[in-house]
């Protein structure tokens, strides 16, 4: 029996994988350095502290820590207040499972403000009882510290608790741990699909049709 649910933001709720390579390159824009094209898919499955150690050695920056995170957060925070679009059928899939009387938390490696944001912008803040994030917890989705902490605070185990991820690294890392595995699909991982499949008890490929996956997960 399910009896809670953990979504990621980016790339799962979110239509905004896009948005966070564009980033860091205008924030190193903006101090005078050009980005080079293997940036996006260097710092994919980095958390924010980890892409600022990344930016600061292969860039040469001088700015403190927060500095540069600020300057990231910042020019990521225009594009969830004005342009980061939902994905089709959340919000069905979100009423759907709270029909269920499923309570449901986001966890995400974004910060909390730009999190908030994000849900209050598509009046979705509402469905989730919390949220969390790596930041607060101090690692990344390559260990499941998130998740177990997400699990604790709805009160549900891991056999009984659905991780909605697109990313590959999450979706190990929640499989390992004994979640129940959604895999998302995103065009960021596009070329990853049959890995992502493979480790995931349940695959979306989209939240348009969902009554198969809502049957399943009522078993």
């Amino acid at each position: 029996m399910i009896r809670g649910a953990i979504f990621d933001l980016d790339g799962t709720l979110l239509d905004s994988n896009p948005y966070w390579d564009r980033a860091p390159a205008v924030y190193l824009a903006t101090l005078g350095k050009q980005a080079k094209p293997s940036l996006a898919k260097a710092i994919f499955s980095m958390t924010l502290p980890e892409a600022v150690d990344y930016l600061t050695a292969e860039y040469g920056l001088m700015q403190t820590p927060q500095e540069i995170a600020n300057g990231v957060n910042a020019a990521m925070e225009r594009f969830y207040r004005t342009e980061t679009p939902l994905k089709p059928g959340v919000t069905s899939l979100l009423d759907a499972l709270r029909e269920r009387r499923i309570p449901l938390m986001v966890a995400s490696v974004t910060d909390r403000p730009l999190v908030e944001a994000a849900l209050r912008r598509h009046n979705i803040a509402d469905r989730f009882d919390a949220v969390i994030t790596t930041a607060e917890v101090g690692v990344g989705k390559h260990a499941p510290d998130i998740y177990l902490r997400a699990a604790e605070r709805l009160g549900s185990k891991p056999s009984e608790t659905l991780v909605f991820e697109d990313a590959l690294h999450a979706l190990q890392t929640a499989k390992r741990a004994l979640f129940r595995t959604v895999g998302v699909f995103d065009a960021a991982s596009d070329g990853l699909q049959d890995e992502i499949r493979s480790v995931s008890e349940f695959y979306l490929r989209d939240f348009c049709n969902l009554s198969a996956f809502l049957a399943a997960i009522e078993k």
